[in-house]
């Protein structure tokens, strides 16, 4: 490298003139190793900005591939979707979920409250919805179907009413849901899950300020730089729209859905734009992470592979009352016109930097060229030309200074 921040100065014993021009040859240097890093730094990080770009237009595909028919819908699709979902709830005919939600109709046909329903909530599945299809399926899939039909009850009084027990332990099929589902036919195959409010231990932390939905103030995973893994989107639990109707539905304590319920199902579940983005971020993931791709991690070190067959079933709505284009969907548009930004700001950079470096390595050639002939001239002045040895001559000095720099 010409003249650069390590070079060693000529060993010459010469006097102030020489030692600015030798000092000017220093400075320069040290210019043009600067204006090199520069450009090497530069250059990485548009090769950086270009592989994100190529792998958010991946992304953007794949994603307009499943959802975009569903995110151009118009106002009444979040009505659509949400009798969609009790539609496949109800074809689960023998679950509790179907027959609590039969109930539960019926008791708004009849306005009056049922009591196996009236401590009820609802089922999981219908508590929330997202603004995006894809993602909706994802998360039911995450989740899984026992846990998408769980009953969600405020209280264990709610509980006691669906299932009673005899002196025996076993279950009395006269009382509760048990007692319904005989009544017309479809008595219940299995287990079900019941989520009790008050009885869950809820989210401890604090909450975004101001925030309609009551959204988790969670920290976000880090990296060393301060910045946030690269197609980070946000927590699952903060994704997901609980209707207004229900948005202050609290337990005797004050807690609402989304710090108990959804907390308790999805906790810090990470949400990444693709599969690479999530395994890259491995190091920052504590509770497990799903990618709009298809990726689902359970935990750090359980990864799903495949993919599922057919219809998820049971999922949750999607659209809102307000939102009918995704809002992810949105922000990964928006990035991607940041990152080209970026990109063209980069290049922009660079050419700025080639030139100041042209003009420091021309001044670098300028000043060597000046430091070479005042040499020369001094040798020329002390011996005869004729008496000169070849590392007297002015073609010796510039050899020397060459190997010196």
């Amino acid at each position: 490298m010409i003249g650069g921040g390590g070079s060693r100065r000529m060993s010459v014993d010469i006097d102030s003139p020489a030692q600015k021009l030798q000092d000017d040859l220093h400075k320069i240097g040290q210019r043009i190793k600067h204006h090199e890093d520069n450009i090497k730094y530069l250059k990485a990080s548009r090769k950086k900005s270009e592989e994100s770009i190529v792998k958010m237009q991946d992304a953007l595909e794949k994603y307009d591939k499943v959802s975009l028919s569903t995110m151009l819908s118009k106002d009444t699709s979040h009505v659509k979707s949400e009798d969609e979902t009790i539609a496949h709830i109800l074809r689960q005919d023998k679950s509790a979920a179907a027959l609590l939600c039969m109930m539960k109709n019926q008791a708004k046909t009849l306005s009056s409250e049922h009591s196996l329903t009236k401590d009820m909530v609802g089922i999981v599945a219908t508590l929330g919805k997202f603004d995006d299809a894809n993602l909706s399926r994802l998360l039911a899939e995450y989740l899984g179907l026992e846990k998408m039909l769980a009953v969600v009850c405020k209280t264990y009084d709610g509980v006691k009413a669906i299932e009673a027990y005899n002196k025996e332990g076993s279950i009395d099929k006269n009382l509760g849901v048990h007692a319904f589902a005989a009544t017309i036919g479809r008595p219940l195959a299995g287990r079900f899950l019941v989520i009790c409010l008050e009885d869950i231990r809820p989210y401890a932390g604090e909450f975004i300020a101001d925030d309609p939905q009551k959204r988790l103030a969670l920290r976000k995973p880090r990296l060393p730089n301060g910045e946030t893994p690269s197609g980070f989107l946000e927590f699952a639990v903060n994704m997901i729209t609980i209707d207004k109707s229900i948005i202050h539905c609290v337990t005797k304590n004050g807690h609402g859905l989304r710090e108990t319920v959804f907390y308790n199902l999805f906790s810090n579940l990470q949400v990444y734009r693709t599969r690479d983005d999530m395994m890259k971020a491995l190091p920052y993931i504590r509770n497990g992470a799903v990618s709009l791709d298809g990726g689902i991690m359970r935990k750090p070190g359980v990864l799903c592979l495949g993919h599922h067959e057919g219809d998820i079933g049971v999922k949750f709505p999607n659209g809102s009352e307000s939102l009918f284009i995704s809002q992810i969907y949105i922000e990964m548009k928006n990035e991607m016109k940041e990152m080209l930004w970026k990109k063209d700001r980069t290049s922009g950079d660079m050419e700025r930097e080639q030139i100041l470096l042209d003009s420091a390595r021309l001044n670098y050639e300028t000043k060597k060229q000046e430091f070479l002939q005042f040499l020369a001239e001094r040798a020329s002045s002390h011996v005869p030309q004729g008496n000169l040895h070849l590392g007297e001559t002015a073609e010796g000095l510039e050899e020397k200074f060459a190997a010196s720099c």
